[in-house]
This record gives structure tokens, sequence and C-alpha cells, in this order.
């Protein structure tokens, strides 16, 4: 099967993939983040979520915005504590402490990765052998994006990654980048529609629902115009295989 054509629905079937690779390393790596932040004595702040861009630059106003219309803008606690500090554009930057905390932020994530995709329940399972295969596929991609990205995402690429970062750590640093392309894509279609974060948020199945997936699907597809069918394929599948914790 070729996916020429039908980029969108390329799109849509990878959006999950990706989040629960992501989104699972996240989880299972709570307990290590919680012991990380306490020996810093700080509380977790916007470098949990978006270290992988400010360990690269400052986050600018516009990408901050987009980035957090979720979960709010509110900055007193990492100003309280230490870790950020904003400049006269809106441009938020980390302090040095900040930058430490959200380079074990990245580390703990990374470290948790690896024993994670290490587990191999059965020999068919790939484990950490396709990581770097994964990590040629995401940097293609997160390049790709430069084009069509919104702001989140152009905020937050090109990712940093320390030169001795392992395979693990590389992967889960370009996924977390990743999922902001469809994040910004998802923002301007259901604002193309008209409607508020709250009214989004609260928005049941039906047609409008219906159209801002399809919008987002297709404001996110051009992304993978990048790879060919069977590199798709292969990051479909390859990400597929990976162990997760949600179970």
């Amino acid at each position: 099967m070729s996916w020429k054509g039908s980029l969108m629905s390329y799109a849509a079937l990878i959006r999950p993939v990706v989040d629960r690779v992501y989104l699972s390393v996240r989880v299972a790596a709570r307990p290590a983040l919680r012991e990380a932040y306490a020996r810093f004595g700080v509380g977790r702040g916007f470098e949990s979520s978006f270290y992988f861009g400010l360990l690269a630059r400052p986050l600018s106003a516009a990408a901050f915005a987009a980035a957090t219309t979720y979960s709010g803008s509110d900055m007193t606690v990492e100003v309280e504590q230490g870790t950020a500090w904003r400049d006269e554009a809106g441009d938020w930057h980390l302090t040095e402490r900040g930058r430490q905390v959200a380079a074990a932020v990245q580390r703990v994530l990374g470290e948790t990765a690896e024993r994670l995709w290490s587990h191999r329940p059965i020999p068919t399972m790939p484990g950490l052998a396709g990581l770097d295969r994964l990590n040629d596929l995401t940097a293609i991609l997160l390049e790709a994006g430069r084009s069509s990205g919104g702001p989140a995402f152009l905020g937050l690429t090109p990712v940093f990654e320390p030169e001795d970062a392992s395979a693990a750590t590389r992967l889960t640093t370009r996924l977390g980048a990743l999922r902001h392309h469809r994040g910004d894509a998802h923002r301007a279609a259901w604002r193309a529609e008209g409607l508020t974060v709250e009214q989004v948020e609260a928005l049941e199945d039906g047609p409008v629902r219906e159209r801002i997936e399809a919008e987002t699907n297709r404001l996110d597809a051009p992304i993978y115009t990048a790879l060919t069918d069977d590199q798709r394929w292969a990051l479909l599948a390859g990400l597929g295989a990976l162990p997760d914790r949600f179970a």
C-alpha cells in the first residue's frame, strides 16, 4: 500500500502512536522526575514540557503563547524559584539553575526510555536496535517541519541534544518536539471555526469536531511528505513496536 495521496490519513494514524510512545515514557519517568526536582529544591515548571527547545534558545513570546494555550501561561512559580526570566520582548529564558533542571529532565526521560524500550517480551520486538533508524526518520521530519510548522513548533526546534546523548535520549527529545507540529495544526483548525480554547475543550462529538480533526490532519500532513512510502511505514511500525507502560 502506498501513502501517496493519503497523507492526511497517515497523519491521523501516526498521531496516537507518537503520543503513546512519548507519554508512556513520561508516565514511567514520574518517580525519577520527582526525585530530580527534589534534589534541586524546585517545583516542576515549563522546562518539564519544553526542555528540548529551551536548552537551545529562549522561547519566543509567540511560541510560548501557542505552546501554553491549554496549560495556561502563569510563570509565577518559575520566576519565584529562579529558573526562568522574561526579557523586554516577552521571550522566556532559562536561568543557569533552570538550565540544570531542564538538562536533568532530558536525562531522566532518556534513561527511563532506554530501560523501557530495552524490554523485549518476545524475540520479534526490536528493543533498542531500532532506535537509530527512528532517530534518522524523526530528524528528517523535524527539519521538514521548519517549512510547515506553526509558532510553537518553530519556537521549539531545532532541538537541543547533548553530544553524548544516547539514542533513547535523542528519540524522546525529537518526539517531544514533533508533537508540537500537530499541536499547531490543531490550534489553527479550531480557531478557523471561530472557537475559543474553552469552547474546543468542551466540544462534543459531531460535525464541528469532525471538521476540526480533518483540518488538523490536512495541516499536519505536509511534514510527512519528506519521507518516502517505505520510510513512513518504517516510522509507524518502529514506533508501534516500542514497549509502553500504559497497560
